[in-house]
């Protein structure tokens, strides 16, 4: 069907972003979502972690303990989640936390228990909240026609999934490709305008960004709907067209491409039939929402699989920089993604604007992760990941 949604937000978050923009998110069947290959959680020391600072344990502690509004009635967190309010900002007292209330698991799966880590950010784009002579391209709300239609209700093993279209008489049909809605405009208001119609592209790809008023203020926008179509990365199309081959596919040098050839920028854009409409979120410093729906903290919070690693964990990250720098700390499970897939799989949210960008775009480490538990639970099986 042309109009399923998405399997989910972070697909558009681009976690790997390259892979966003060459290959696309796997797009959603009617067969089970498969689990991770052949996964193991070895039960293993604390001795055994790579060590890691004070500074990063309260840092990472802290960002998963910020987590715990959205847990109170998880089964497996509710009793760590309230003790955790109690423990002083104190690196001995967070260990003793830890060790007490959290047994260590080491991720693994068939091909082994090194993964890959990868980074994504939250764009800052210029623009208005209304139309000038330079902004001149609208970020849409969701659409007053756009239907939406749920198939748990009466079909339970479709769990999660929607039908996305609007009514043609009494006939529900696939909603206005992204080709269309550039040019004929959508039944929503603009909620602002930016001045590139790539921008809008690459905010569509994040799922997030934030757009940078002449005031100095900074305009937050979150994913707010989808039309329905399937996701075709346009870096793709550059390397079928003979424009890119697939080395040289980056959100860099297809914005090189769009400059050198402004009048293919709409047939560009038209290759990919998908369109992510926005909703405004309140002013704030905090970073983006992931599907936790907690603010995500920049270098603390990650994506995961989440048949893999359960929304809310405490995991402990051992990986690179693309410098080559060791990076050990505890990461919280606080967004997932359909680029995201597998037991030692995690994307680190690395902050906002063209900084975290120029980093997320170069992020892609070998690493490790380990699972913190809570004692006394057990480890929810494959089909409940």
């Amino acid at each position: 069907m042309l109009f399923w949604n998405r399997p989910s937000r972070h697909c558009l978050i681009a976690g790997l972003l390259t892979s966003a923009l060459l290959a696309g998110c796997t797009g959603p069947s009617l067969k089970p979502t498969t689990s991770p290959a052949a996964t193991t959680d070895t039960p293993v020391s604390w001795n055994s972690l790579p060590p890691t600072s004070d500074t990063e344990l309260s840092a990472g502690f802290a960002a998963w303990r910020a987590g715990c509004v959205k847990l109170k009635n998880d089964a497996a967190w509710a009793k760590p989640c309230q003790a955790a309010a109690g423990v002083p900002a104190s690196p001995a007292a967070i260990r003793d936390f830890l060790q007490t209330q959290m047994d260590v698991y080491a991720l693994g799966s068939s091909e082994g228990r090194q993964g890959l880590i990868t980074g994504y950010y939250e764009p800052v784009y210029p623009g208005s909240l209304t139309r000038t002579a330079k902004a001149t391209v609208p970020v849409y709300a969701v659409p007053d026609d756009l239907i939406v239609v749920a198939l748990d209700d009466i079909y339970p093993e479709l769990k999660g999934k929607r039908l996305r279209g609007r009514l043609k008489g009494r006939t529900l049909v696939p909603y206005d490709a992204a080709a269309t809605i550039a040019s004929n405009g959508a039944k929503s208001p603009a909620i602002a305008w930016l001045t590139s119609p790539m921008d809008l592209q690459f905010l569509q790809i994040q799922g997030s960004g934030r757009v940078q008023l002449a005031n100095g203020r900074q305009l937050r926008l979150a994913y707010a709907d989808q039309n329905g179509r399937p996701y075709r990365a346009i870096g793709k199309w550059l390397v079928e067209q003979g424009e890119l081959t697939s080395t040289e596919v980056s959100m860099q040098s297809i914005r090189a491409w769009a400059s050198a050839h402004p009048a293919r920028i709409a047939e560009l854009l038209a290759s990919n039939p998908s369109y992510v409409f926005f909703e405004r979120k309140p002013d704030s410093n905090e970073g983006p929402s992931g599907s936790l729906n907690v603010p995500l903290s920049a270098g603390y919070s990650v994506a995961v699989d989440r048949r893999a690693i359960p929304l809310g964990s405490l995991v402990w990250l051992s990986t690179t920089t693309p410098d080559g720098l060791n990076l050990v700390r505890p990461v919280a499970a606080q967004d997932t993604g359909g680029a995201i897939a597998g037991t030692v799989r995690a994307d680190l949210f690395l902050g906002t604007g063209d900084a975290a960008g120029e980093l997320a775009g170069r992020m892609k480490q070998s690493g490790r992760l380990w699972l913190l538990w809570p004692k006394g639970v057990a480890l929810p099986g494959a089909s409940a990941r």
